[in-house]
C-alpha cells in the first residue's frame, strides 16, 4: 500500500461512505487533485480489485476497505481535469466502469434559489431523472428534494437496488440531493433510498418521475419525454382562440379506464386504442373538448385517478408517455381539446410516495389538524412551504407544456380554501386571523393562475369550487383567484333536486329553476352533470327521471335542452348521452350496446342535434357571461312551472326559450315577445326524431300587439310537456311594418 497515500486518506469519511451515511460523497470520491498529484478513490460495494485507466497507462487501486473502497495516488504536476475510467473485477468478473462522482452538477446556484423561493416553474427540467449526455458520457442526472435525510441513494436495476453505489451529493443548503449516472438507459426501474435520522430506511419513488411502473410494483422508470416530434403546432398555437370566452364550450367528461373495455381480457384499452375509439365519437357527437379524469399515477383502480401517487407520471395504465404525447397528437390533428382532471388538494399515504418523504412531514402539515383530509382519509399538501408550492405550480404548467394539455380542472378546490373543510370543532387551525379560510392554498392557487396567464399558454383553469367563495374567476389583481371558470355546482344540485319530483310538485319548487339567475354572472360557470352524480347510490342521469320510461325520457330531453340554453359553459359524462340505466362504474365499458334500442337512439341523437344547434347559435354561448346575453320574459309562472327567456349574441340577434317542466300540454299559450316579428321555432326537445310525439310548431308565428308578460307583443303557441322551444326572433321587414310603429332608427338602436 502506498504509505502517503495511506497517510492522505480521511479515514472519518471513509467510514461515512462504507456505511452509507455521506451527504456529500463527490467531495471524496473521485478525482482531486492534491499535494504530489491526483487522488482518485471509489467506493464499489463487493469488488474485489480496481485499477484507473488513464489515457494508455493503467493504475492499480490500493483497497482501503474491504467493503469496496479503493483509493490511488497518480503523481503529477498538472492540476488539469484527467479523463479516466475503472476497470473492476468483481465475483471473477471484469468490466469497465465510468466513475458517477466525476462529473459535475447540472443544477446551478440560480436554480436552487429560484426552487428555494418557489419560482422555479420549470423544476421538473432539474428534479426527477434526466437522460443526457455529460462530458460525451451517455446516462441519467437524479436529483430529488429531500432536506432531512441523512443521505439519499439511488437504487435500480442497474446497481443491484444497493444503496451503498450510488450515494448523492446535497447540494448546499437547498436539501435537494443530485448525481449522475452512466449507462442507465430509458426504461430502468429506480427508487430513491433515504437513510433517516435514526438510521431508518426509508425507499420512495421519484416525486418528478416521468413514469412508473404498472400497479402493483411501484418503482418509478426512467423515461426520456423530450424525444416525441409533435405534430400539432397549429392547434396549440391557436388554442387560445379555441378557448375564448365567447366561443361555445361543450365537454365530454370521460375516465380513460371504461369509456370501452378491450375484449380480450386486458384490463384497459391503451392510448392508441382509445384515441381511435374516441376521437370518430367526439367527432360525431359535437364535443369541443374532452375532459379526462386523472391520468395521473395512482396506485388504486377505484380512486379514478384521484388519489394520486405520481404528479408527473401519466398512468402506466394505458401506456408509455410517447403513448400519452400520440393520444393527445391524435386528438389535436381532430381538433378536440383535452382538458386534463388535475388534483392539487390531497394525495394518499402510500409508503413509496410522498407521505412522510425525508422522514418528516415535508409535502404535509405535520399537525393532523391541517395535514390530514378526514374524508378521504389522505393527506393535505403545505402550500406554505415554497418548494410544495413550486412543486405543485411546476406540476400544473408541465402538463400544459410537455403534454400539450389545453386545460386543467382543479379538483375539489373548496376543500383547499376551507381549513375547516370535512373538519368539527376543535379538529381545524383557524388562519393568522381567526377565520377558516386557508390563506396559503389562495395564494398558491392565484400564483399559478397568475403565472399561467402571463406565459400565454392559452390553456383553462377551471376550479370545481362548490361553495359561494368570491371571485373564483376573478382578476387576480382584483383579489380573485384567476381561474377561467368555476364549475356550477348550486345550478347542478338545484336543478337534479327539482327534476327528480313528480311534475306535480315541481310548482312548490320553482324558485329552484329562477335562483341560478340571481346569480349566474357572479362567476364565469360551466354547467355540469358531472360523473360525481352518478355513482355511489345516486342513480344515472336517466334513472333519476321520474315517471314511466317515456316519461322518463322525455324529462331528460328537458334537463339536457334546459342545460344547453341556461347561460353557462357544458359538460356531460360519458353514458349520460345514450341514456344508461345503471350507475356509472369504472369497472365496465359504457353500455353502447344500448344504441340497438330506439329509446337510446334518439336520446344519442338528440345529443348529436343538440350539440350542432348550440355552437351553430352563438346567442347561446357569446354572451354567456355578460348580463346583456340574457332577458327574462316570464318566470313567474309557478302554477304552470313554465319559464320563457331570451338569450342574445354580440350582433343584437335572439333567440326565444320556452321551458315547460310539467307534465301538461299548453296549446294555445300566450307569450309576450320581445318585439313585434316573426318567430320560428328551430329547435324542440319534443321532436319526433328526438323519440317525442312531434307536438312541434311547424309554421311562423307573427307577434300581435296583445300584451302579455308585461310585453306590448305576444304571440301563441303550443307548449309540449316536459319540453324546451327554441324560436328565432326575427324583426318584420319595413315595407311589413304592421304591428311595429317605432322609427327603423330607434329600431336598430335597440338591436345593438
Amino acid at each position: 500500500m502506498d504509505k502517503k497515500l495511506y497517510k492522505m486518506m480521511d479515514w472519518a469519511r471513509v467510514e461515512q461512505i462504507v456505511y452509507s451515511e455521506e451527504d456529500n460523497p463527490h467531495e471524496y470520491l473521485g478525482a482531486h487533485y492534491v499535494k504530489g498529484g491526483w487522488m482518485i478513490s471509489c467506493f464499489i460495494p463487493g469488488a474485489d480489485k480496481c485499477s484507473v485507466i488513464t489515457g494508455k497507462k493503467e493504475y492499480k487501486m490500493d483497497m482501503m476497505d474491504e467493503e469496496g473502497f479503493f483509493s490511488v495516488l497518480i503523481r503529477s504536476v498538472t492540476k488539469s481535469k484527467i479523463s479516466y475510467k475503472f476497470k473492476v473485477t468483481k465475483d471473477k468478473d471484469t468490466f469497465i466502469a465510468e466513475d458517477p462522482y466525476r462529473f459535475r452538477s447540472a443544477i446551478d446556484a440560480k436554480t436552487l434559489k429560484a426552487f428555494s423561493s418557489g419560482i422555479c416553474y420549470d423544476i421538473y427540467e432539474y428534479l426527477g431523472a434526466h437522460v443526457r449526455k455529460t462530458e460525451g458520457i451517455s446516462g441519467v442526472n437524479f436529483a430529488v428534494w429531500a432536506p432531512n435525510a441523512v443521505r439519499v441513494s439511488v437504487v435500480g436495476d442497474f446497481n443491484g437496488w444497493d444503496g451503498r453505489c450510488h450515494q448523492m451529493r446535497r447540494l448546499g443548503d437547498s436539501g435537494i440531493f443530485e448525481i449522475f449516472i452512466p449507462r442507465v438507459r430509458q426504461g430502468d426501474n429506480y427508487k430513491y433510498e433515504l437513510k433517516l435520522k435514526g438510521g431508518m430506511i426509508s425507499l420512495k419513488a421519484d416525486p418528478y418521475g416521468y413514469f412508473a411502473e404498472l400497479r402493483p410494483e411501484t418503482a418509478s422508470v426512467v423515461f426520456d419525454i423530450d424525444t416525441y416530434r409533435w405534430n400539432d403546432d397549429e392547434f396549440v398555437n391557436n388554442r387560445a382562440e379555441l378557448n375564448r370566452k365567447d366561443k361555445p364550450l361543450s365537454i365530454y367528461e370521460i375516465h380513460p379506464g371504461s369509456f370501452m373495455k378491450p375484449d380480450d381480457g386486458r384490463d384497459f384499452l391503451n392510448w392508441t386504442e382509445l384515441a381511435d375509439e374516441l376521437i370518430p365519437y367526439v367527432k360525431e357527437m359535437g364535443y369541443t373538448h374532452v375532459e379526462l379524469m386523472p391520468v395521473m399515477e395512482h396506485p388504486y383502480d377505484e380512486s379514478w385517478g384521484y388519489q394520486v401517487i405520481g404528479m408527473y407520471a401519466p398512468t402506466s395504465r394505458y401506456g408509455t408517455p410517447e403513448d400519452f404525447m400520440r393520444f393527445m397528437d391524435k386528438m389535436h390533428a381532430a381538433e378536440i381539446g383535452v382538458i386534463l382532471d388535475w388534483v392539487p388538494a390531497h394525495f394518499p399515504r402510500d409508503a413509496h410516495g410522498l407521505a412522510n418523504f425525508d422522514g418528516t412531514c415535508l409535502y404535509e402539515h405535520q399537525d393532523p389538524r391541517r395535514g390530514y383530509h378526514p374524508d378521504w382519509g389522505t393527506l393535505c399538501f403545505n402550500y406554505g412551504r415554497s418548494e410544495v408550492s413550486n412543486y405543485l405550480i411546476a406540476n400544473a404548467l408541465f402538463w400544459i407544456k410537455k403534454y400539450h394539455a389545453d386545460g386543467l380542472r382543479m379538483d375539489a378546490v373548496a376543500s383547499m380554501l376551507y381549513l375547516d373543510y370535512g373538519r368539527r370543532g376543535g379538529e381545524w387551525i383557524p388562519n393568522i386571523y381567526g377565520g377558516n379560510e386557508d390563506l396559503e392554498a389562495s395564494e398558491m392557487l392565484r400564483h399559478l393562475n397568475s403565472i399561467n396567464r402571463k406565459m400565454n399558454t392559452g390553456a383553462l383553469m377551471i376550479a370545481e369550487e362548490s361553495t359561494a367563495w368570491p371571485k373564483v374567476t376573478g382578476d387576480v389583481e382584483d383579489d380573485g383567484l384567476g381561474f377561467d371558470y368555476k364549475w356550477n355546482m348550486g345550478w347542478m344540485n338545484d336543478f337534479l333536486g327539482f327534476i327528480r319530483l313528480d311534475p306535480l310538485y315541481r310548482s312548490g319548487h320553482y324558485h329552484e329553476l329562477t335562483f341560478s339567475m340571481i346569480y349566474a354572472y357572479s362567476e364565469n360557470f360551466i354547467l355540469v352533470f358531472s360523473h360525481d352524480e352518478i355513482v355511489h347510490g345516486k342513480a344515472s342521469l336517466l334513472s333519476k327521471m321520474p315517471g314511466e320510461r317515456d316519461r322518463k325520457f322525455a324529462n331528460l330531453r328537458l334537463s339536457l335542452g334546459y342545460m344547453f340554453t341556461h347561460p353557462g359553459k357544458k359538460l356531460l359524462f360519458m353514458g349520460m348521452d345514450i341514456g344508461e340505466w345503471d350507475e356509472w362504474s369504472e369497472a365496465r365499458s359504457v353500455q353502447h350496446d344500448l344504441l340497438k334500442y330506439d329509446d337510446h337512439i334518439n336520446i344519442n341523437n338528440f345529443i348529436k342535434a343538440l350539440t350542432r344547434f348550440y355552437k351553430s347559435t352563438p346567442a347561446l354561448y357569446e354572451l354567456d357571461n355578460d348580463v346583456d346575453g340574457f332577458e327574462w320574459i316570464n318566470n313567474i309562472s309557478a302554477n304552470e312551472t313554465i319559464i320563457v327567456f331570451l338569450r342574445k349574441d354580440k350582433a343584437g340577434n335572439c333567440v326565444l326559450i320556452v321551458c315547460n317542466f310539467a307534465d301538461i300540454d299548453r296549446n294555445d299559450y300566450k307569450i309576450g315577445v320581445p318585439f313585434s316579428g316573426k318567430y320560428k321555432e328551430i329547435f324542440s326537445t319534443e321532436d319526433a326524431a328526438f323519440g317525442g310525439r312531434g307536438n312541434n310548431n311547424l309554421r311562423v308565428k307573427r307577434s300581435k300587439e296583445d300584451e302579455c308578460d308585461g310585453r306590448q307583443y305576444s304571440i301563441r303557441i303550443s307548449v309540449p310537456a316536459l319540453s324546451v322551444s327554441v324560436f328565432s326572433c326575427t324583426y318584420f321587414e319595413q315595407e311589413n311594418l304592421k304591428y311595429y310603429h317605432a322609427p327603423v332608427r330607434k329600431r336598430n338602436k335597440r338591436r345593438r
